[in-house]
């Protein structure tokens, strides 16, 4: 039964808003004035999803998603019907948009429709990857589990994001407070003090000629630096939309010495989760490849997994399609070889996964472990330049003085 989205009157003159579920809006309305309520506005819910336009925010974070996906994995398992769990998630829910989107799925699955095909109508909030999980439980008979597995890939593919923005913020918040404090510097504070001297006849330290020139250059033409800079960036981003030149830039991008593998162990170990996910769901390989190919956000590496899909589909073995793509670690190949021989691919393919994540966080710690000592020393040079050229002016005075 499609559900509604009202706003009302009440009998003493107030607001009143929510959902009702109703055949049709003569229905709907027909319901609120049962309720002692007088419709305003009634309308889908569906229809209501579709005007917030494309760049509306999202309804499920990456976190409540994994939430909400425990939270319903919890129900299903427990013997409750699909649709009944749905209504009770939509009434425990606190945000109106989420209960909108649960009504929408709770009437789509009501209506007989599959619930894959109920989270397709909401591709921004449920990807491919989500729904095809769903569709394999659905064909198997086992939704709970399945629902399960899919929890426990959400949550500790958040976690991981997670240890990687943590270990990272640190030195991007020491660099960008480091480029204000330097910029304040050579703007204001070199030129008051070091300007004083520039009515004497003496010849200033070179430090001090090479630091008044940069200090005019910040604030004559910085602006300009600043515009070519965003104006690059801008340019890069519209080159990047390019498959072709994204494809080399990423290719690039993982030859770098830390950086490169750090992105490389990245989207392995997510590949090898997404794949373990799907092939333990029961969905077919080949569906799994592509599916799992589409969660890379390196193009090159996706590249090498489509390729390494066609010869999947060609007859190769898994192993050995993935043994000839050197971008993917060498133990992703040896984990899905292994689980070929011995039947357990998907328990194969999670090790893997779990082993790739291991390495890149330790690698991000090892990281930032470096990052913070060098760019404190290098912010301490920096200053330690700036005050040296406004120092050497008053000691060379000091000197003619005496």
């Amino acid at each position: 039964m499609p559900a509604f989205k009202y706003d009302a009157l009440t009998d003493a003159g107030r607001n009143a808003s929510g959902l009702v579920e109703a055949d049709n809006p003569r229905a709907a309305r027909a319901q609120l004035r049962a309720q002692g309520l007088v419709p305003l506005t009634v309308a889908p819910v569906a229809q209501t999803e579709a005007q917030q336009g494309r760049f509306a925010r999202r309804v499920f974070s990456a976190t409540t998603l994994a939430v909400w996906t425990r939270q319903l994995a919890g129900l299903v398992a427990s013997g409750l019907p699909l649709e009944r769990a749905l209504a009770a998630l939509a009434a425990e829910s606190e945000a109106p948009r989420q209960r909108e989107l649960l009504a929408q799925l709770k009437a789509e699955v009501n209506a007989g429709a599959p619930f894959a095909q109920a989270l397709a109508a909401a591709p921004r909030e449920f990807d491919p990857v989500y729904r095809g999980v769903v569709a394999a439980g659905e064909q198997s008979g086992a939704l709970g589990d399945v629902l399960e597995r899919l929890a426990d890939d959400l949550e500790q593919r958040q976690e991981l994001r997670a240890k990687l923005v943590g270990a990272i913020a640190y030195p991007i918040i020491v660099s960008i407070i480091s480029v204000f404090i330097i910029v304040f510097l050579m703007s204001y504070v070199v030129p008051q003090i070091a300007g004083v001297f520039t009515s004497s006849k003496r010849a200033l330290p070179l430090l001090t000629v090479v630091m008044l020139a940069l200090s005019d250059f910040i604030r004559h033409w910085g602006w300009l630096a600043l515009l070519g800079l965003a104006g690059a960036g801008a340019a890069l981003r519209l080159a990047l939309r390019r498959a072709a030149f994204r494809r080399r830039f990423d290719a690039a991008w993982l030859r770098l010495p830390l950086v490169g593998r750090l992105a490389r162990g990245y989207n392995a170990a997510r590949f090898a989760a997404t794949l373990a996910m799907l092939a333990g769901a029961g969905v077919p390989i080949l569906k799994a490849l592509q599916a799992a190919a589409e969660t890379l956000s390196n193009a090159a590496m996706r590249a090498d997994a489509l390729d390494a899909l066609a010869q999947v589909r060609e007859g190769a073995p898994l192993g050995a399609a993935l043994a000839a793509k050197p971008r993917f670690p060498g133990l992703l190949a040896m984990f899905a070889r292994l689980g070929e021989q011995t039947g357990g691919l998907a328990e194969m393919l999670e090790r893997a996964a779990r082993q790739l994540g291991n390495e890149v966080q330790r690698r991000a710690m090892t990281l930032a472990t470096l990052l913070e000592p060098l760019l404190i020393v290098g912010m301490g040079a920096i200053v330690l330049l700036i005050v040296l050229s406004v120092m050497l002016p008053i000691l060379q005075l000091n000197t003619f003085v005496k």
